[in-house]
């Protein structure tokens, strides 16, 4: 485990390094341009070829800096890796570009997805007496609205009902919504992050 915890963190780095440069210029071509480069050492694990999801998480002296993932597998891990990393780091939404001066104090996370599964559920009562606080990833969908919660975020929102408001906030929805239409989905994570290969 400790290997693989260096293997996926140092393709997140190193896809960084390679997107952003020396100059703190963006890798040309555009979004996840640079992010298909997996280390040559590490061209012979085939879990890494393998499709994969994962979430990118980066964080600077704690707070949140960008995150970027996949919910479903669709190319070989590796690949997914880096090319969250590298649009965590320029394409999240809700801050600037990381640049290459911060680079240094940015603390990478990874988090490898278990495929999801449906969570049947008649209400949102129903929902929350099913949910694993602190185990489960979360997907809600209904209609065109669509969001998702690591299994990181109980840290921050351990009270079910405070999860599920927030989270269906975020789908863009009203905190109190529940329909039958309402879809939820779960899964696990497998998570690797810098601090951990320190302590």
């Amino acid at each position: 485990m400790l290997e693989r915890r260096h293997i996926v963190l140092q393709i997140a780095r190193d896809a960084l390094e390679h997107a952003l440069g020396k100059s703190g210029k963006r890798g040309e071509g555009g979004e996840g341009a640079s992010a298909s480069r997996t280390p040559p050492d590490m061209a012979n694990a085939l879990w890494l070829r393998e499709n994969g999801a994962s979430f990118v998480t980066l964080r600077q002296d704690g707070d949140l800096r960008g995150c970027i993932g996949s919910l479903e597998a669709h190319r070989p891990l590796g690949e997914d890796i880096a090319a969250n990393a590298v649009a965590a780091a320029l394409y999240d939404r809700r801050f600037v570009p990381v640049s290459h001066l911060e680079l240094e104090h940015i603390e990478v996370e990874v988090s490898i997805l278990t495929p999801s599964e449906p969570l049947p559920c008649d209400n949102e009562a129903d929902a929350m007496a099913k949910l694993r606080p602190g185990i489960d990833g979360v997907v809600l969908e209904y209609g065109r609205h669509r969001s998702t919660f690591l299994p990181q975020v109980w840290e921050n929102l351990p009270d079910v009902s405070s999860f599920l408001r927030e989270l269906k906030r975020k789908a863009g929805l009203p905190g109190d919504f529940w329909h039958a239409d309402l879809r939820v989905r779960r899964y696990g994570v497998e998570k690797h992050c810098e601090r951990e290969t320190v302590e």
